[in-house]
């Protein structure tokens, strides 16, 4: 019998606002999956053609989160390692080996290995990139409706020119991190 390895990877440490989102997933050797790569490198229809087939045929996945509280509160990488312990908590398969893209990996009850840009290289490490990136997306598409203006469902939260003019007309919304500098600046700044 083969070694359960489970592939591990976040989407959401760079954004100024949202939660971090992870996804654990462990493969299927039988049933393979082409096109399994960096979700950054993917296109957002393939991302969501490939996230179906993983779900599908892998025999099994999670996902994990650490809330902008969270965040806020423990950092962005300790949060990330939370919601990647998370993920692999949450798997109906106890994994023996779990391969976490990266140098830094949460503290699990098994074997656990970094593998620096893993998600380009290592299957199930991209198949759980695509999953976490998919969940954010359509994640940070619900906070813009719920928190109009921002632009989230363009921008997904990341510090670009439209989200930081957005900040400075609306101020800081609940779903904001508020330890992140950009942010942090808006909060002491007389008005």
């Amino acid at each position: 019998m083969r070694k359960l390895i489970a592939g591990v990877d976040e989407a959401g440490r760079g954004p100024l606002a949202g939660p971090v989102i992870a996804a654990a997933v462990i493969l299927d050797e039988t049933k393979p999956i082409e096109g399994l790569a960096d979700s950054k490198v993917l296109s957002a229809t393939r991302r969501e053609e490939l996230a179906q087939l993983i779900r599908e045929r892998a025999l099994c996945w999670a996902l994990g989160r650490a809330e902008v509280e969270e965040i806020d509160r423990l950092n962005i990488l300790r949060a990330s390692l939370l919601a990647m312990k998370r993920a692999v908590e949450t798997l109906s398969l106890s994994p023996e080996l779990v391969l976490v893209d990266g140098n830094q990996a949460p503290e699990l009850g098994c074997s656990v290995q970094t593998v620096v840009r893993g998600d380009a290289s290592v299957p199930a490490i991209s198949a759980a990139s695509i999953l976490a990136k998919v969940a954010r997306d359509a994640e940070m598409g619900e906070l813009d409706r719920h928190f109009p203006g921002y632009g989230f469902s363009q921008h997904k939260g990341y510090p670009t020119p439209a989200h930081r003019e957005a900040l400075e007309r609306q101020g800081v919304s609940p779903v904001h991190r508020c330890s992140f500098a950009p942010v942090q600046r808006l909060l002491i700044r007389p008005r």
